[in-house]
Parts: C-alpha cells; sequence; structure tokens
C-alpha cells in the first residue's frame, strides 16, 4: 500500500512538472500577448555593443584576443543609460557576450572574461544599477555561437556539454540582473552555424521564462521557409503568414540589420499553430557595431528620422547602436546626433 502511494505521489509530482513545462511556451494566439504588448510600447531602445571588440578595430574576433586586451579606462554605465533615457529610448540592449566568447561579467564557467582582463567591472551588474536609477528596460545579446568554448561546431558530439554551459550562463546572467531589475528582452544571436534542433531553444526559452516571465525572446534569423524550415536567410520583404518560426519558441522576429516591408505579415506556425510575431529592427547610428577608430561616417537625422518612422510603424521596435569608446564613454557626436533625432520625431 505504502509503496503504492509512493509511486502515485511520484507520477503526481511527475505530472505536475510537465504541465509547468508546458506552460512555459508562447500560447497560440493572433493577437500580442500582454508581455508582447509591453515591447511593442517600449518602440525605440539603443544597442550597446561593448566588449573586446572595441580595443581591435574589428567587428568579430575569434576568442584568440587575450582577455587582458579588454582595458577601458572606465565603464561609464550611468552616462550610456543617461544618454538614453535623453534620447527618449525605453530600454538598452548590452552585448554581455558576443561571437569570440568574451563575457562582461565574472562568469564561473570560463575565464574568458573581465575578471581575468584590463578592467574587472562587472558590466552587466553596473548597467543593472543604472537602469534601475533610470526607470530604463534591461535587454542582454548573448551570442549562441561561441567561438572560445565551442570552436567546432561541426562536432555535434560537444553539443550538449556546450548546451549545459550556456544554459548555466543564462541563469548567471539572470542572478546578476534580478536584484536590481527585471530584463526585458533577451537578443541572441550566431545560431545560423548549427542546425536549429542542435540549439536548446525550449531550454532557453524555459530557463528565461521561468525567472522572467515577462522578458521577450528572439533569436536572429527567427523564420524559415514552407519546404526548410531552417533555412537562412528569409529576409523580411520574403516572408508570408504562416511561415515556419525557425527557433520555436520565440516572442519576436529578428533579421539584422533589415527593416520590416509596409505592413509586414505578424502570423507565423509551428506545429499547425498560429503565433502573433513582431519585428526588431537594428541599425548603427554610424557604420559599425563596435567602437572603431576608423568609424567617423554617421547617418543624418533626416535619414534616421525616415527609419526609424519605417522601423516603428506596424507595431514594430527599432534598437539604434550607439557604442561605447574605449575610454567606456558614449561618443560625444552620438549624443548630438541622437538629441537632435529625439526634437525632430518629438
Amino acid at each position: 500500500m505504502k509503496q503504492t502511494f509512493v509511486t502515485f505521489l511520484f507520477l503526481s509530482l511527475s505530472l505536475q512538472l510537465l504541465r509547468g513545462q508546458e506552460q512555459i511556451l508562447p500560447v497560440p494566439s493572433t493577437q500580442p500577448s500582454p508581455a508582447q504588448q509591453k515591447q511593442i510600447a517600449r518602440k525605440y531602445g539603443m544597442f550597446i555593443h561593448f566588449g573586446i571588440n572595441t580595443f581591435h578595430d574589428q567587428e568579430w574576433t575569434d576568442g584568440s584576443k587575450p582577455a587582458s586586451s579588454y582595458r577601458p579606462t572606465a565603464v561609464d554605465a550611468d552616462q550610456w543609460i543617461r544618454v538614453a533615457k535623453d534620447a527618449g529610448m525605453k530600454y538598452v540592449i548590452l552585448t554581455a557576450k558576443h561571437h569570440e566568447g568574451f563575457c562582461l561579467w565574472d562568469s564561473k564557467y570560463t575565464e574568458y572574461d573581465v575578471e581575468s582582463s584590463g578592467n574587472t567591472t562587472n558590466v552587466i551588474e553596473a548597467i543593472a544599477k543604472a537602469c534601475k536609477k533610470y526607470d530604463i528596460g534591461l535587454g542582454l545579446y548573448y551570442s549562441l555561437w561561441d567561438r572560445k568554448v565551442n570552436a567546432d561546431v561541426k562536432d555535434k558530439s560537444l553539443d550538449v556539454k556546450y548546451n549545459k554551459y550556456l544554459l548555466r550562463q543564462l541563469d548567471e546572467l539572470i542572478d546578476i540582473v534580478q536584484p536590481y531589475t527585471n530584463i526585458v528582452e533577451f537578443w541572441f544571436d550566431g545560431g545560423w552555424e548549427k542546425e536549429n534542433y542542435r540549439w536548446p531553444v525550449k531550454e532557453i526559452y524555459r530557463t528565461i521564462k521561468s525567472r522572467q516571465p515577462d522578458c521577450q525572446i528572439g533569436i536572429n534569423w527567427t523564420i524559415g521557409l514552407p519546404d526548410n524550415p531552417d533555412a537562412h536567410p528569409v529576409l523580411p520583404e520574403n516572408q508570408q503568414e504562416g511561415y515556419p518560426i525557425r527557433y520555436f519558441p520565440s516572442d519576436f522576429r529578428l533579421g539584422d540589420p533589415y527593416l520590416p516591408v509596409d505592413n509586414d505579415p505578424k502570423i507565423f506556425s509551428h506545429d499547425g499553430k498560429e503565433y502573433y510575431m513582431p519585428w526588431e529592427s537594428t541599425i548603427c547610428i554610424s557604420e559599425r557595431w563596435f567602437y572603431n577608430t576608423t568609424d567617423q561616417k554617421y547617418k543624418s537625422v533626416d535619414e534616421l528620422a525616415r527609419l526609424y518612422r519605417q522601423c516603428t510603424k506596424n507595431d514594430n521596435i527599432l534598437i539604434l547602436n550607439c557604442p561605447p569608446a574605449r575610454d567606456g564613454k558614449i561618443r560625444e557626436k552620438d549624443i548630438q546626433v541622437l538629441n537632435e533625432l529625439r526634437k525632430q520625431l518629438q
């Protein structure tokens, strides 16, 4: 009798756990969820590309640059968030880890991070504090592709170990931010380096949503083709209603640096069900994502205003990239352009 009761209890708890997991998935709908409505209302944010690439005049490095070469003279996260707030932005997205694998926090799982660098400031914590101070949303960019820890992406036998590493780092990031503020968005990149089924997409979604339920999750190049759900790239002008979600579950669509078309479709599919997904555009205020000593050509205010209107109509979202320089501050030219843009947009 006792054994029967224990078995029943085990099965009951297991069923509850499975039901709990099922609940951490998007609800099929042709209308935006409350969390998606909040994302759409944010409308305009700042992308902050900052990391080891800042010190090498390169957009992508391969994990071979020494951690000591990351050496900002300061990390003025307060200035970053103040500038975004003054520009009328509602949130920021910081590159927590780019393709080379360098982490802007002290990670337990790698030495390729700020703790081993020329400036040990925990940038994730610093920006979380600043976001709380200025009441602005915090999003984090995280590259799935890691050229340091998972350099041999063709070797499928390494996937289990790397996926565990990835999920542990996401928990670390939430641990750092949660005492100060919520994470409004996770922006994932680099998925194209492996077939979509090799990424732990459901585990990523559940890891984040179990702790940050309103956090919106997107993976770059989100949509596939009907005859090939893992097709890449499927440009926004080629996306049609009902096309498959390449990375399910996801909350919104990405495909940088391309812009949405007029009246772009919003309803996409997975396993015979329909899901509403807005588009988030990412563009640079100048020409480069990361600070570069040769990056001197800026988009005009008129052009940025046109891009803003194109990217934010039809319930879509724009994040405008403004990379901090090697002194850990956003450039004065960026600030001037942002302020002029706000005046023009009123």
